[in-house]
């Protein structure tokens, strides 16, 4: 493949990449946002099958993880780690206390409103440094375990949640 595939007429390969990587995030909230803001608190509450997961600790766990993102990529500090020990730590059946669901509602658009300018902010040589949670000594031998790892990664547990969320919407 020539330099100017690659480059795509004059944007440097990295800069393409953290595009095409931040474009895939902002795809994959937007569709679970427009899923919560569709489904009642009743539909988040069922299970999304029998067994499984309810919408609700599903909508709690994301917003815990994208919240353990910001410190995780050097973007700021957490605004709910409250929320580690329910929905990280513990199963959905472990019998703890949930918040309400419309305060897990608010909670996840104020934390992707601050992750979304938090990624605005970056520029496009941090996206390839290490993450926190690397040494600089594993980092040096692991160089793709970076901060845009974490994002292509953070985006596919986001969609595959969201493969689990839909199944709460209505049949037509």
């Amino acid at each position: 493949m020539n330099d100017v595939a690659l480059n795509a007429g004059t944007q440097p390969v990295q800069e393409l990449f953290i595009k095409m990587a931040v474009a895939a995030w902002d795809a994959s909230t937007n569709q679970c946002t427009k899923l919560f803001d569709e489904l009642s608190d009743d539909q988040l509450a069922a299970e999304t099958s029998p067994g499984r997961n309810t919408g609700t600790y599903l909508l709690g766990h994301l917003v815990a993880v994208t919240d353990r993102m910001l410190p995780l990529l050097g973007l700021g500090e957490r605004l709910h780690p409250e929320l580690d020990n329910v929905f990280l730590a513990n199963p959905d059946k472990s019998g703890l206390e949930k918040p309400p669901v419309q305060e897990l509602r608010k909670y996840w658009k104020e934390v992707n409103a601050k992750f979304s300018a938090a990624i605005a902010a970056t520029k496009p040589d941090e996206w390839f440094n290490r993450h926190n949670s690397i040494s600089a000594e594993d980092f040096a031998k692991e160089p793709h375990r970076n901060k845009l790892n974490v994002l292509i990664n953070r985006t596919n547990h986001q969609s595959t949640h969201y493969g689990q969320l839909i199944y709460l919407k209505p049949k037509k």
